[in-house]
């Protein structure tokens, strides 16, 4: 029997030939292991259900499923599954990072596929914006089908830009969003913290749901580099060749503490904040968006 998990590997996803079949699989993939997760219960048909909780009408409680699973689930309606979303996906050149055979964006672009396709299967509307400097290309939400080929389409090989300038995207789209719903910002935030936590405030000032996923390399967390290297800054082209013993310390102590920075930000504007590498499943992820939309009913 073919084993579906295996498509949550990156590196799996990555041999795969083109960006629907790794949408398709990754999502087949993250619902045959959900029996082992939180959301055991659900099935491709989860897009027709929702938790039950407070406030909910018990004549709504699907029973039936409440036998396969032993939890509570109702009935969830066509109008009830409304929810728009917008994938902010981060083109610039520091994404093109990697340490292995993944780059931080070809994780982001595996990520941002599977999430629509997760999303268009619940009949949400799903939206792209690629962008780096400036954005690049905004794709409105949609719920159609054929909506979810134009997105992928433009997944496959996304416009690499030279500079990162989050803050400024962030503000420009918080303002061209009019009606509420849930932003999705999947980036390695390399940028001015200052600039991109007052973008997701504008977000939250105008009551928009956000969710963050920060894509790291292992290698950007660890710098377990050994010999002597030349570091280059992928988008100023600036360079340093040291020692890595030398710096090390006080390398690790800025991303953690970066990290640290985003996550006490996120929580105190009740924003979700996923920290990911590209080593790992994309079951993470999705769990963190899902949880996500649970709460958001």
């Amino acid at each position: 029997m073919l084993d579906k998990k295996k498509y949550l590997n990156p590196e799996t996803v990555a041999k795969l030939d083109n960006m629907a079949l790794r949408a398709r699989l990754v999502v087949e993939g993250y619902i045959a292991g959900l029996h082992k997760s939180p959301y055991h219960g659900f099935s491709v048909e989860f897009a027709e259900h929702r938790a039950y909780g407070p406030g909910d009408e018990i004549r709504h409680i699907d029973w039936k499923l409440y036998g396969k699973t032993d939890r509570y689930y109702v009935k969830q309606y066509e109008e009830e599954t409304n929810l728009r979303s917008y994938i902010l996906l981060d083109c610039s050149r520091s994404m093109k990072y990697t340490s292995g055979s993944i780059t931080k964006l070809d994780y982001a672009s595996y990520l941002s596929a599977a999430l629509s396709y997760l999303m268009l299967n619940q009949r949400d509307g799903v939206g792209l914006i690629l962008f780096h400097e400036k954005i690049k290309k905004f794709i409105p939400p949609r719920s159609t089908p054929g909506h979810l080929n134009l997105i992928l389409k433009n997944l496959e090989k996304p416009e690499i830009g030279s500079d990162t300038k989050i803050g400024p995207v962030l503000h420009e789209m918080a303002e061209r969003i009019k009606k509420r719903g849930l932003v999705i910002l999947i980036s390695d935030l390399m940028d001015s913290q200052e600039d991109i936590i007052n973008g997701l405030k504008h977000f939250r000032h105008n009551k928009q749901e956000v969710i963050l996923f920060q894509i790291l390399d292992r290698k950007e967390l660890e710098f377990d580099f050994n010999v002597r290297t030349r570091f280059k800054d992928m988008e100023s082209g600036e360079t340093l060749t040291t020692e890595p013993w030398q710096i090390k310390t006080d390398y690790k102590n800025f991303i953690n503490s970066l990290q640290q920075l985003y996550r006490k930000s996120c929580r105190e504007q009740l924003i979700d904040y996923v920290p990911l590498f590209t080593d790992q499943n994309l079951d993470i992820a999705l769990n963190g968006f899902l949880n996500k939309r649970q709460k958001l009913g």
